[in-house]
């Protein structure tokens, strides 16, 4: 290849992989003239019924039926679709691939076969004009360290249904700059694992996200030790730290009504999971509430918008499930003022950027996310910077899946100076 030549995809191969519950996933390798590159796909536990799918071969004999070879397979074909062609078009080659897989949620190749592919694009592309990754996602200069939500108490799903809701986080929301907002949250961590441990539950063990999964006796209690632990650590409730609660709403939603243990069992309606969450509002620090409720129960986000959007955070995951289509609708009906940011959840990295981009447009915040079930592929820290998402969820300050995206994010800091703009609660503005 001529030195002034535009580069081309040369190779594409995937293998078989295990993320950080144990289960396989997919690694795509891409190589163009003397660069190559990786990047692993994340999978999800709990996962909304719209979201792209996701391809798993079915055969109880290999991981249980999780195996990915028919996907790892798929990368082939792709590879045939792709090979030879310039490597800088992005754009054209995810479109390429959603026209090879000819269905709407990508369930002929697999969206984890595409994203693979997608995102070991995106890296080649900034290996070889020698940028940081992030770099390639910001051709406006408008990179921001995000502010992260971490995760300090599992539930549901992500920690064997210990409790209803499935994350308790903490926000550092008078955090100044990324360095700061991690110290806060190691700060609260550790703390809340003293405070566990000192009142006779489970402080070691933890989540497939790295958050505690003490057996408490309701939900509401772990809204008060998770306060008592931003305390402890010498902020204020409130001013200095934040709570933000992941419900996953759909997973103890059904036929029209939300049931839950506390109290020896709940039984609500829409406007009464509204009222709990108002009331829990009321009473502890809480600046961001997800999924509050079911990914359908469209009328009752409704209600939950109109009654807590002008004071806290309300983030669609399983509603929007980073889908266009989702988020406009959502869009359309005000339904929440935040959309959480899955790349797998759609697929392809260009489609991801094109959610971000609308949910800005229509004044939503944006929060770039991580699945509980993880690699160590640090992508998601470039991606967030990148893209100015403003917010990152990437689980606990705990487990090697977790810490690589946290680590990744402090060299991007230091790449461009403690002065690097940074997303602060009380001037984040979407596209600000």
């Amino acid at each position: 290849m001529a030195e002034d030549s535009e580069p081309t995809i040369d190779a594409i191969g995937g293998r078989e992989v295990l993320d950080s519950r144990g289960r396989p996933t997919i690694e795509v390798d891409l190589r163009s003239g003397a660069t190559t590159v990786r990047a692993m796909v994340p999978s999800g536990a709990s996962t909304g019924t719209h979201e792209a799918h996701e391809l798993r071969d079915g055969d109880p004999r290999w991981y249980a039926g999780l195996g990915v070879q028919k996907a790892v397979a798929n990368v082939k074909r792709i590879e045939g679709t792709l090979v030879g062609l310039p490597l800088f078009d992005q754009a054209g080659h995810d479109r390429r691939m959603c026209e090879l897989d000819g269905t709407p949620n990508k369930a002929n190749l697999g969206a984890n076969a595409i994203l693979g592919v997608s995102m070991a694009i995106a890296r080649a592309i900034a290996r070889v004009k020698r940028l940081p990754l992030w770099r390639t996602f910001d051709p406006n200069d408008k990179a921001r360290m995000p502010l992260p939500m971490v995760n300090m108490i599992s539930g549901g799903l992500h920690a064997g249904g210990n409790l209803d809701l499935q994350d308790f986080l903490f926000l550092p929301v008078a955090a100044r700059h990324f360095t700061e907002s991690l110290h806060m949250s190691v700060a609260v961590y550790r703390c809340l694992g003293e405070i566990l441990r000192e009142q006779g539950f489970e402080g070691t063990l933890v989540g497939d996200e790295g958050g505690y999964g003490p057996r408490l006796h309701s939900n509401e209690q772990a809204l008060g030790l998770l306060t008592s632990a931003i305390r402890r650590a010498g902020m204020e409730p409130g001013e200095g730290g934040g709570i933000g609660l992941d419900l996953a709403a759909s997973h103890f939603h059904a036929a029209g009504r939300y049931r839950l243990r506390d109290g020896g069992g709940v039984d609500l309606d829409a406007g009464g999971m509204v009222d709990l969450l108002a009331r829990w509002v009321d009473a502890y620090p809480i600046v961001s509430i997800e999924d509050g409720l079911a990914e359908d129960d469209l009328d009752g986000w409704r209600l939950l918008t109109k009654r807590l959007g002008a004071r806290v955070q309300l983030i669609g995951d399983d509603l929007f499930v980073t889908n266009p289509e989702r988020l406009g609708m959502g869009i359309s009906r005000k339904l929440g003022n935040a959309v959480l940011v899955k790349l797998n959840q759609i697929g392809t990295v260009s489609e991801t950027l094109r959610v971000i981009a609308m949910a800005k447009g229509a004044g939503y915040r944006t929060i770039v996310s991580a699945r509980s079930g993880e690699t160590e592929d640090d992508f998601l820290a470039d991606f967030a910077v990148g893209t100015d998402a403003g917010q990152i969820k990437i689980g606990s300050v705990a487990r090697s899946e977790r810490l690589a995206k946290y680590n990744q994010l402090s060299r991007i800091e230091d790449q461009i100076g403690m002065e690097a703009r940074f997303a602060r609660w009380g001037n984040y503005e979407p596209g600000a």
